[in-house]
């Protein structure tokens, strides 16, 4: 059975709860909703909670420490639990990604997001999978506002597609493996069908 740290990246707080920045908290949210897990024990400078599915085990965090920061929760779990960063899932919103998109990816930079670079700066690398959930680009070239910004009411509709297709996307990737799961999804768009 193997043990693997699932981080959804996000800013704590109400004020960000519905912003584009929390998508990695919002997909957490919506798998522990599905699966009936609760995700609010104090710890790594999170919270965290546990899944157990397809004789894997999930440890299931939600770092408080503010996105730029995500690092040190994430650092302090894999230590914790004694873990290599090849049993790292990172998930967390992706600006070059269209909304309704989700896509795996194993390894790479941080392409500007401070979450991600928080969690190679503490780590000294980035061969981690990340599962990107796709907010699409500021038509108005205002990175910050863009992901800091509210999800409108029409992207709201369809979050919980998006959310689902995540979740069944780490779902076939941890019964089937990462290449399989990428095969399968990485060209889909969840909101059409």
């Amino acid at each position: 059975m193997s043990t693997y740290i699932v981080a959804g990246l996000g800013n704590p707080g109400p004020t960000y709860q519905w912003t584009r920045h929390n998508a990695g908290f919002l997909f957490l949210d919506r798998l522990a909703h599905l699966e009936n897990i609760s995700i609010s024990k104090k710890s790594f400078s999170g919270l965290s909670g546990e899944w157990n599915f397809a004789g894997h085990r999930l440890i299931l965090l939600k770092p408080q420490t503010f996105m730029n920061l995500s690092g040190n929760s994430v650092m302090q779990s894999l230590q914790f639990h004694k873990l290599p960063i090849s049993n790292l899932i990172v998930i967390h919103d992706e600006l070059d990604l269209p909304f309704g998109t989700v896509r795996f990816k194993l390894g790479g930079g941080h392409g500007g997001h401070n979450g991600l670079r928080s969690i190679m700066e503490n780590l000294g690398r980035g061969d981690f999978i990340r599962l990107r959930i796709g907010i699409g680009k500021s038509p108005y070239g205002d990175t910050t506002g863009h992901v800091l910004g509210k999800i409108p009411p029409d992207q709201m509709e369809g979050l919980h597609r998006v959310l689902d297709g995540g979740i069944e996307m780490l779902e076939i990737m941890l019964k089937e493996g990462l290449p399989k799961s990428m095969s399968l999804f990485n060209n889909r768009d969840f909101l059409e069908g």
